[in-house]
């Protein structure tokens, strides 16, 4: 079989022949951007012109601007290899760029604009997104992703939910929770198919032995009772029905993991970060079910574990691998690379901590928003100049 290729013709910069280059780079450079900024909001030190309240404007952007960024990257680049179809390039990746900066602005200093036009403005980046993926993915007749397509449809609608619930109640919990969730599920899926998979392949070259299990009985059962303990905690997060559905799926995900066999990954920091991203998820579930029903577990305990742990890690650990396969360089990685790891994980740590001690909260928070800053503009310093030159060697 004649293999497809799988970059177009691209004129322009290196930047824009790839989804993932632009995306990763300003996602990772506007996640360090929003925390520094929040820190000074936080503490009432500055204010922006902002449609939300604070607490709002911190978790949206953080969600539908970096994970937004960093989804939209991810799929932009994994389509082409799902479809077999060449990927999005140059004039038409560019306008996405520039309509998620577009929301990025007046998101942040669009307060005179109203709620409803910084909504549409905000919005429309994911529509874009879900459009340009589902033809390829249609065109493609991969069936099979649409589920994927679907998680991100519930994300865009959450956006929309932050919008209105925003405006209408002066606080967006149920959206900010919708898209939090939407999130953890799109790891769970996306993250059960790449952590085991990436980790087989290390195993079979590198340490021979014990394999990760293959996709069975568990794994499903954990994605299903994902989507109930989900559902619950989106509509009433106390309660003894809402702590034992996500305790039984915090169990579940753990021994889920616990089969893929990230103990014999510790040679290699490029597989072994995948697996520690994704402990965060049974993690936040455990934490969210023990916040359920004793106050001395607090819910945002719970919530940073997947915001911060499961999300900021796995993207990070993505980006990397990503970046790396996909500019010609080998996978494996450095030191500098593992600074970046070392450091968002001290950011998600610290962050927990933060939460459980909040006499002690005011340091914490500062120091898990430095350690995400350095996290994140690390990856900006080091991967940047990958991502802005053209592959190494033939495309």
């Amino acid at each position: 079989m004649t293999p497809v290729p799988r970059v177009a013709p691209c004129s322009g910069p290196a930047l824009l022949s790839y989804g993932f280059r632009p995306f990763f780079l300003a996602g990772a450079l506007f996640a360090g951007l929003a925390v520094l900024v929040w820190m000074p909001v936080y503490e009432g030190r500055i204010a922006i012109d902002t449609v939300f309240a604070p607490v709002d404007w911190h978790a949206h952007e953080l969600l539908f601007g970096y994970v937004a960024a960093a989804v939209t990257g991810f799929l932009l680049t994994a389509i082409p290899n799902w479809t077999g179809r060449l990927p999005l390039a140059g004039p038409p990746l560019l306008v996405l760029v520039l309509v998620w900066l577009a929301g990025r602005i007046v998101v942040s200093f669009g307060g005179a604009l109203g709620w409803a036009v910084v909504a549409v403005i905000d919005v429309a980046f994911l529509l874009l997104v879900l459009a340009a993926a589902g033809r390829e993915v249609i065109a493609g007749k991969n069936w099979r992703n649409l589920r994927v397509l679907v998680i991100v449809a519930v994300f865009a609608a959450a956006d929309v939910v932050v919008h209105v619930e925003a405006q209408v109640r002066g606080e967006a919990v149920l959206g900010r929770r919708l898209a939090l969730a939407a999130i953890v599920m799109l790891i769970v899926l996306i993250g059960g198919r790449i952590v085991p998979s990436f980790t087989r392949n290390w195993l079979v070259k590198a340490n021979p032995g014990r394999l990760p299990a293959p996709f069975g009985r568990l794994d499903a059962g954990a994605i299903g009772l994902s989507v109930p303990a989900l559902a619950a905690w989106l509509v009433a997060p106390d309660g003894w029905v809402t702590a034992v559905l996500l305790g039984l799926a915090g169990a579940v995900q753990a021994v889920r993991l616990a089969r893929w066999a990230g103990d014999r990954t510790g040679r290699d920091a490029l597989v072994m970060i995948l697996h520690l991203g994704y402990a965060f998820i049974p993690l936040g579930f455990l934490l969210l079910a023990a916040a359920a029903r004793w106050s001395v577990v607090p819910e945002a305990a719970g919530i940073h574990a997947w915001s911060v742990g499961a999300v900021g890690v796995m993207t990070l650990a993505v980006m990397t691998r990503a970046t790396r396969g996909h500019t010609g360089r080998a996978l494996e990685a450095p030191p500098s690379t593992r600074a970046v790891y070392g450091a968002v994980v001290v950011a998600t740590g610290l962050r927990i901590l933060a939460a459980l001690l909040p006499d002690m909260a005011s340091p914490l928070l500062w120091a898990a928003a430095l350690a995400w800053v350095a996290a994140f503009w690390g990856f900006g310093a080091v991967y940047g100049p990958m991502l802005l030159r053209p592959r190494l060697g033939k495309e």
